[in-house]
This record gives C-alpha cells, sequence and structure tokens, in this order.
C-alpha cells in the first residue's frame, strides 16, 4: 500500500559549515533573558534544558561557558525528600528530570552532592509487577520512562535496585510486528521509542532480544529525499530525529544504512545563521535540539 511521503525542499545554496561560533553564543545566552517568552514557556523542561545545553557546549569544547556553582545550586533545589527531581524549582518530581539532574551532576562530577540512596529509593519505587515503570506518582507508563530509571541508576551504579529481568520483559512486550517499539504493548512504533528501548535493552545487555535487520530496515526508511530523518511513517522530517534514528542505528551496527552526506547537508541547512541554533526543519525556528545536531555532526 502507497504512502504520503511529506518532505520539504533544501535551499538552493545551503551553507556547508558548522557554524559553532554563533552556536555557542546561542546557548551560552540561555537562562540570561528570565523575561522573554522563549525562557517562561519552557519553565517545564529547564532541567532537561540545561542537560541538552551543557552536552552541545561541551561536544563543542566549551563546557567552561557555564556556571558549574550555580547550575549544580539549581539542581539541588530540586530534589525532593522522596529523592526525586522536578524540571524546575517547586515543580513536582518526574522520571525525565530524574534523570537529567542525575545527568548534569555526572557531567560536573558532582553526584556527591546530593542523596544517592534517596534518588535509588524513588527509581526503585515506580518500577511495577510487569516491570514498567510509572514517570511519577500519577501512574503513567512508557517506555521513555523504562529508559531513564535504567540510565539514572546506570549513572549512579544502582542497577541491581529494581527487577532488571522484569524491566527486559516488559520493554520486549513493547515490540512491534516492523521490529521497532512503542510507549506500551500495542502502541504505534516510533523513532523516539525506539532510541529508549534500545538504549534500556544495550545499558542492560539484553539487545539479542531484537531483530537488528529488520529493525534497521525500519530506521532507514525514515530518511526522505530531502535527507532528513522523520519520527515514522508520513511525517515531515525533524532534526531531533537525526539523534534518534541515527543513534538507534549505532546501537544495532546499521549506521551505514542511510546516506550520511544528505542528513548532514539537512541538519546544516537547518541552523539560523543570524542568532545560531537549529530550528527542526529548514526555514524554521532555532529550537532545543542543539545537543542532538551537534552530536551527530560529531
Amino acid at each position: 500500500m502507497a504512502m504520503l511521503v511529506k518532505d520539504v525542499h533544501l535551499p538552493a545554496s545551503p551553507t556547508q559549515e558548522l557554524n559553532l561560533p554563533k552556536h555557542k553564543e546561542y546557548l551560552a545566552s540561555y537562562g540570561t533573558k528570565k523575561d522573554d517568552y522563549e525562557y517562561c514557556i519552557t519553565e517545564h523542561l529547564r532541567m532537561s534544558g540545561i542537560y541538552w545545553g551543557l552536552t552541545a557546549m561541551d561536544l563543542m569544547g566549551s563546557l567552561d561557558s557555564f556556571d558549574r556553582a550555580e547550575i549544580i545550586e539549581f539542581v539541588k533545589q530540586c530534589q525532593y525528600s522522596c529523592g526525586g527531581f522536578g524540571a524546575s524549582i517547586h515543580h513536582d518530581p518526574h522520571l525525565l528530570y530524574t534523570l537529567s539532574a542525575v545527568q548534569i551532576l555526572a557531567t560536573f562530577d558532582a553526584l556527591n552532592t546530593i542523596d544517592i540512596d534517596k534518588t535509588v529509593s524513588y527509581v526503585k519505587e515506580l518500577q511495577q509487577e510487569d516491570g514498567s515503570f510509572y514517570g511519577d506518582k500519577w501512574g503513567e507508563v512508557d517506555t521513555r520512562f523504562s529508559f531513564c530509571a535504567v540510565a539514572c541508576l546506570a549513572l549512579l551504579n544502582k542497577l541491581h535496585a529494581i527487577n532488571i529481568e522484569k524491566a527486559v520483559e516488559f520493554v520486549v512486550s513493547c515490540m512491534n510486528f516492523d521490529g521497532g517499539f512503542g510507549c506500551r504493548p500495542g502502541s504505534e512504533t516510533h523513532s523516539g521509542q525506539i532510541y529508549c528501548c534500545l538504549g534500556t535493552l544495550s545499558i542492560l545487555g539484553r539487545l539479542h532480544h531484537i531483530n537488528a535487520d529488520l529493525l534497521g530496515w525500519w530506521l532507514c526508511e525514515r530518511q526522505l529525499p530531502s535527507g532528513g530523518l522523520n519520527g515514522r511513517p508520513e511525517k515531515l522530517p525533524d532534526v531531533c530525529y537525526s539523534w534518534w534514528v541515527l543513534a538507534s542505528l549505532k546501537i544495532i551496527g546499521r549506521l551505514h544504512w542511510i546516506d550520511k552526506e544528505k542528513l548532514q547537508n539537512f541538519i546544516l541547512a537547518s541552523q539560523d545563521e543570524e542568532t545560531g541554533g537549529f530550528g527542526d526543519r529548514p526555514g524554521d525556528m532555532e529550537g532545543s535540539d542543539m545537543m542532538m545536531q551537534v552530536n551527530v555532526k560529531k
């Protein structure tokens, strides 16, 4: 059955250079304009935004552009007595932001500044009998949270705190006929979920459960004529999937199945040459995909 192909056209003369100075300026300004609309509407993902910015700056050799002490203090203020972290001060704790907090502190070699035992307990208590994980106390289940839990505990060297076999069973139960994974059993395959499930299985040493060729074929079909990658069939390409798809192909050893040069050209064309940063596709405003794109270009 034929599928609709949605794509974009690249500029006639797209840039061929990754404008690192502009991207550094763009990231270094993050948080300095607290009255800006963009800053206010992203408060709900502040912790993850800081992690993405730090990682991108680290990849560009400019991690010292951020105030280490100030960031560590912010992270500490976001930890609750239960051990979990919120996206910002006074935001409820959640696994997504708990992982970002741990990643930030690991980047700064500052894990000793928080109560690790409480964080481990928080993550452990969110695992359910079927091996899945709630994202927080409200009970949403998603394979993203399985990855968050496993990655967080791996960084803390505490994987033994959870039921690993049950965690693996749940992730495998989310595998579909096309080789991909959804957020729960029976859910549609999605590139972001694939990365989370592969990451979980890879950390736990259980990649033998996947069909690498079948999954690799689905992933490489995400590349469109423009060179960009989409998250699932019949969707527009988006630079964030340069990371989710590419990282997944790397994990399963099928990175050579896509056209690297065309993907690079798509990413470069998505830069904002005036302000720095990347939009989700050529012609759109810059957003929070910086870490992913710099990582891909590396």
